[in-house]
């Protein structure tokens, strides 16, 4: 009697075994992949003055799997036929069609990797897939099409005001910006002199108190956007202001909070001159230091290209990142890439490699 039950076990497990293996082979084999329809253009020039218009209509075939379930659909694009590196401009569930906005495509295409103001080529495609964690993705044809995205800079700029800075209580001195965090938009850092028993506000629109960035507990991050009461003054609300010296200002607007603290500039010495070179700029660019921390440098109106720049110090040193707009520059770092047309105001600190291209008419 065991030995009838040692076989029949056996054979059910050998059964379903079989049965598993069937199965797998037989999803596999029943599964098809959707097919993405041509469009019924070939070039798309963006409107980046209507961005939420209508841009592209994709429409395919539905995929079919044989597992029961609602198909995820992703729309990718590529700056290359190989989908080396994919972008999913959008996404949808159990849809076979999708409009994109002028913005979203040029998102995408930017992601992609294409620049702007130019015409090139652009691959999508269709990849279905089953639940949230992309199981059993099946990729449909490619199709091709050019595209002429715009540049839309959608990142915010702050600038320095108040007694412990340069400008002064006024909002239009050549206020100096603060350095966004190249990997974080929304985290922003400055290091450098701040003036005995000051304090200072953030401001976004120079000429304008509003919208002002301050501190009420000297923790958090207060603001006022316009029509409501100014918040107090960093690093904190009252009393006493800040003892001269070299500081750091960290304010991350993600969590609202703010750090101030000491910075030893012992022993870093600025370059006797600081200029800005490249295939981005016409000719050299003079960087003039601030005469309340000639750590800062800066140049304004500066006509820059689609190409590169890097600064260069009297003594030969060439400074520069992989970042555009900003970054944090080292010595042989490599170039800082232009990827739009624009007059910029052009922030470096000496300090800490800190740098930051403002583009004034984007």
């Amino acid at each position: 009697m065991k030995r009838i039950s040692i076989v029949l076990i056996a054979v059910l497990a050998v059964i379903c075994v079989s049965c598993e293996t069937n199965l797998d082979d037989f999803q596999v084999a029943e599964d098809i992949s959707p097919v993405l329809a041509e469009l019924n253009f070939t070039n798309l020039e963006l409107d980046g003055n209507n961005t939420n218009n209508p841009a592209v209509t994709f429409s395919w075939q539905e995929a079919t799997y044989s597992i029961p379930s609602a198909v995820r659909y992703a729309i990718q694009f590529s700056a290359d036929e190989s989908f080396t590196n994919p972008v999913v401009a959008a996404t949808t569930i159990g849809e076979t069609s999708k409009t994109l906005s002028m913005a979203e495509v040029n998102g995408a295409a930017g992601n992609a990797g294409l620049p702007p103001f130019a015409w090139n080529s652009v691959f999508a495609r269709v990849v279905a897939s089953l639940g949230s964690e992309d199981t059993l993705e099946n990729a449909s044809n490619t199709i091709v099409f050019s595209v002429f995205p715009y540049f839309n800079y959608t990142f915010d700029d702050y600038y320095l005001v108040g007694d412990a800075t340069s400008p002064g209580w006024d909002n239009n001195n050549n206020n100096p910006a603060v350095y966004r965090d190249p990997n974080d938009e929304n985290r922003f850092y400055y290091t450098g002199f701040f003036a005995d028993n000051g304090h200072f506000k953030l401001l976004s629109i120079l000429g304008q108190w509003q919208p002002q960035w301050g501190t009420n507990d000297g923790t958090s991050v207060s603001d006022n956007p316009g029509g409501g009461n100014d918040p107090e003054r960093f690093p904190y609300g009252g009393g006493d202001g800040i003892p001269a010296g070299f500081y750091t200002f960290t304010i991350d607007f993600t969590s609202n909070t703010f750090t101030f603290e000491p910075f030893d500039a012992t022993g870093i010495t600025s370059p006797a001159g600081l200029s800005l070179q490249g295939s981005g700029v016409a000719s050299a660019i003079t960087m003039t230091p601030l005469d309340f921390d000639g750590h800062i440098w800066q140049a304004t109106g500066v006509r820059l290209t689609p190409g590169e720049v890097t600064f260069l110090t009297d003594a030969g040193a060439v400074w520069g990142s992989d970042t555009s707009f900003s970054g944090i520059a080292t010595e042989n770092g490599g170039s800082i890439p232009v990827v739009v047309e624009d007059d910029y105001d052009i922030w470096f600190n000496d300090l800490t490699g800190d740098y930051i291209l403002i583009p004034q008419n984007l």
